[in-house]
């Protein structure tokens, strides 16, 4: 089974590669073709149009998303059962948690909103986590220390940060696509316009807000069973009430200042920033009392 989770992240990434070519094309492809035009008095003349590629390209890098979910919910299956436990103990199961998180609250975010532009930033994301992951991270499945063999608290507190983490991902999406729209410039007609791309990040930010805040208090109080306490200012502590505290100061300019538009998009790309500083540089970089679940 062990074997069987690889390659089924292997499938994944695959898909997903396949995700990002249709979703590119789809969002910002096309051709220039040169017609000519009946001009009245100065007979025909020869322009060139900007011709985008069809609408089936968008509905091929859906279908490679849905096809690449579920490659990853093999995995992780596979993974768990191979291990005995849920699949997000080491760096290896968390990316592979993480990119499935993304792509399902991608898939149901593109179902609500109906807009399939969304994936040229996110498929993208996923692929470059996911070749992370093959990259850089052993896929054997290890016997963890004492104080990660834990399935309860433990596991909870994880698997709350992966979604919290995914639906902040969707933030980044929607954030990185507004300032490539040039706001009501739309530089791209199939993008969403600057005001559902400003809704969809607040919406993605008030679902991964509170999921951020659940696991920090779920981590806290594991800490306390684990370490005999319930905060003690560690990087992984001290980088996650960060990250939470700059999504928060979002949620505060938005709702009460009125922040919108290109100052509230640079900010969420730079609280995601703090959330892959957290993801990364905490876990791999940083000596903690974390540092022992970095690979």
């Amino acid at each position: 089974m062990e074997q069987a989770s690889v390659t089924a992240l292997w499938a994944a990434l695959g898909m997903t590669a396949a995700a990002v070519l249709a979703y590119w094309a789809y969002a910002f492809g096309g051709w220039l073709s040169l017609r000519r035009l009946a001009t009245p008095g100065q007979g025909e003349v020869t322009v060139a149009i900007w011709e985008r590629f069809p609408e089936p390209l968008g509905r091929a890098g859906t279908w490679a998303t849905w096809a690449a979910l579920l490659a990853m919910l093999v995995s992780l299956a596979a993974r768990w059962q191979a291990s005995g436990r849920p699949p997000w103990a080491n760096m290896w199961e968390f990316t592979a948690a993480f990119t499935g998180a993304i792509m399902l609250f991608y898939v149901l975010f593109e179902r609500w909103y109906g807009q399939r532009a969304l994936g040229a930033v996110v498929q993208p994301l996923v692929l470059a986590l996911l070749a992370a992951n093959v990259a850089f991270f052993p896929a054997e499945v290890r016997p963890l220390v004492p104080a990660l063999q834990s399935k309860g608290i433990l596991a909870a507190h994880v698997g709350v940060m992966v979604l919290a983490y995914a639906a902040l991902s969707l933030s980044f999406a929607a954030a990185v696509l507004y300032l490539l729209q040039g706001g009501e410039r739309r530089r791209f007609p199939r993008l969403p316009s600057p005001d559902l791309l400003d809704e969809i990040a607040f919406r993605s930010v008030a679902i991964g807000f509170p999921l951020l805040a659940l696991g920090i208090a779920l981590g806290a109080y594991w800490g306390n069973t684990a370490w005999g306490r319930y905060w003690g200012w560690d990087p992984k502590e001290t980088s996650s009430l960060v990250t939470w505290l700059i999504y928060g100061v979002y949620l505060h300019l938005r709702g009460l200042r009125g922040w919108r538009g290109n100052r509230s998009a640079v900010l969420l790309v730079a609280a995601y920033g703090a959330v892959l500083f957290t993801y990364f540089a905490v876990n791999l970089v940083v000596a903690g009392l974390h540092s022992y679940a970095g690979v």
